[in-house]
C-alpha cells in the first residue's frame, strides 16, 4: 500500500489524544476534515481503526498495533529532523580533509584551529598522501576537500579555488653562507649539491618546469620523500635545499637557514581548495569551505 504519511499523521494524534475534537485543535484543521481523513485511512486499510464513546474514540485491537509502529515511525522522524538540525547548525558531523603532511603542517593547522574554536562539536579527519592519491580519494568521497599545493593538472570533474600565495627559495644554512654574499644564476650554483624532494610530488614538479623554461636540469646529490627532510638536511649543511619561504619563516628568524639571492628568481605558485565540481558538499565541509575562501556564511 502507498499511503499518504499525513493520514497515518492524523490517525496517530486522533488515537493519541483520544478525540477528533482535541486532535482537530493540536493540528489546525476542521473536525470534518479529521473525521473525512480517518475514514479514507480506514478505506485504504480495509478495516475500522476506532470505536467512537461517549468520551471520544478508543482503537480497535488491531488499530493498537498499528499505533505502536506509526508512534515508533514517526518518533524515528523526529529523531531524524533533529540530527538534521543539529548538522545545519554545525552541531553534530564531520569534516574530511585531505593534503600533504607539510601542507597541512604549515596552511591547515591555523584554519582547523579556528574552526574547531567556532564548531568544537565538528569531528575532523586529515588524510596525508600524494596528490594523485588524495584526488582519488576525493572521487570516492573518502574526503570531502583537499588542500593542495598548485599548480596541478587540471581535471574536467574538479574546482580548483587557490587562496594562498607562496615562494619557493633555494637555502642553506651556516655552513653554506659564502653563497650569500652575492646575487647568482642558476648555472653559478651547479658545482654544489643541491636537496630536493622526490617527483611526483608537485613541488619537485614545479620546480622541474621552471628549471625546464630557463632549458636547465639539476640533477641533486639528495632526493628525500617530505618537506621536513629537505628542510632538515639543509639546516646541517648538507647542500642547497629547494624550499617554501613562508613554511621556514621561524629557521629564517633563528638565522639557521637563509635564502640565496637568484637570478631569474623563481615564480610565485598557489595552494588550492579542491573539491569536487558536482558534488553538494556536506555543512561541515561547507563551512570550512568558506572559513578558507573569506566567503559568507551561506551553508544553506
Amino acid at each position: 500500500m502507498n499511503i499518504d504519511l499525513n493520514l497515518y499523521y492524523i490517525f496517530h494524534t486522533v488515537a493519541k489524544l483520544g478525540s477528533i475534537t482535541k486532535a482537530s485543535e493540536e493540528l489546525f484543521v476542521s473536525q470534518p476534515a479529521i473525521t473525512q481523513s480517518i475514514k479514507t485511512l480506514e478505506s485504504l486499510i480495509g478495516a475500522t481503526l476506532f470505536i467512537r464513546t461517549k468520551k471520544g474514540v478508543i482503537l480497535t485491537e488491531e488499530a493498537k498495533v498499528l499505533y505502536n509502529y506509526i508512534d515508533e515511525g514517526l518518533t524515528f522522524i523526529k529523531n531524524g529532523e533533529a540530527k538534521f538540525q543539529e548538522l545545519m547548525n554545525l552541531q553534530d558531523g564531520t569534516l574530511k580533509i585531505g593534503a600533504s603532511t607539510t601542507v597541512t603542517q604549515h596552511v591547515l593547522l591555523p584554519y582547523l584551529e579556528k574552526f574547531t574554536n567556532l564548531y568544537p562539536n565538528i569531528n575532523v579527519s586529515i588524510t596525508n598522501h600524494l596528490t594523485s592519491e588524495l584526488i582519488t580519494l576525493l572521487r570516492n568521497g573518502t574526503v570531502d576537500i583537499l588542500i593542495l599545493n598548485l599548480p596541478t593538472e587540471e581535471y574536467f570533474d574538479l574546482e580548483i579555488n587557490p587562496f594562498m600565495e607562496v615562494h619557493d627559495i633555494f637555502a642553506v644554512s651556516n655552513k653554506l653562507k659564502k653563497l650569500l654574499e652575492k646575487e647568482h644564476s642558476l648555472t653559478d650554483l651547479l658545482k654544489n649539491d643541491f636537496i630536493f624532494q622526490k617527483s611526483p610530488s608537485n613541488t619537485r614538479t614545479f620546480l622541474n618546469n621552471f628549471l625546464s623554461s630557463k632549458n636547465m636540469v639539476i640533477e641533486p646529490k639528495y632526493e628525500v620523500v617530505s618537506f621536513n627532510l629537505v628542510k632538515d638536511m639543509t639546516k646541517i649543511g648538507l647542500g642547497i635545499g629547494y624550499l617554501t619561504k613562508e613554511f621556514i619563516e621561524s629557521e629564517i628568524k633563528n638565522k639557521e637557514l637563509f635564502p640565496i639571492k637568484i637570478k631569474p628568481s623563481i615564480p610565485p605558485r598557489q595552494i588550492g581548495l579542491v573539491t569536487i565540481k558536482k558534488n553538494i558538499p556536506s555543512f561541515a565541509a561547507r563551512s570550512f569551505i568558506n572559513l578558507i575562501l573569506n566567503k559568507k556564511k551561506d551553508i544553506h
